[in-house]
């Protein structure tokens, strides 16, 4: 009976209404308590797979998110990292330009 004490007294109420709704003449009150305790059952099972549908679609949005911004990150550094190659191979040949000039300025001045 631990399952009846986590259902809400909303739950007992609606369960209690339904099979008083659907009793039959000449059933007993405990055969009605029994169909309602049934019924609370059948509502804490419905709303236990409904929470747990909720929450594996809330687990599933959240790996999307996480792989677009992955994406995202990929798709940025592989975007910046040719425009930082390229700087870093221009500037050996930028400072063998610089060097060969200076030499040939430092030789002319002589």
């Amino acid at each position: 009976m631990t399952a009846a004490k986590n259902v809400s007294d909303e739950t007992k109420n609606e369960a209690m209404k339904v099979a008083k709704a659907t009793q039959k003449p000449g059933q007993t009150k405990e055969q009605t308590k029994l169909i309602a305790a049934g019924i609370e059952k059948g509502i804490a099972e419905y709303k236990k797979q409904h929470k747990n549908k909720a929450r594996d679609r809330d687990k599933a949005r959240k790996q999307d998110i996480k792989a677009k911004a992955r994406t995202v990150k990929t798709a940025d550094s592989e975007t910046s990292a040719p425009a930082s190659q390229s700087n870093t191979s221009m500037l050996p040949w930028g400072l063998l330009v610089i060097s060969w000039i200076g030499f040939i300025g430092f030789s002319l001045m002589k």
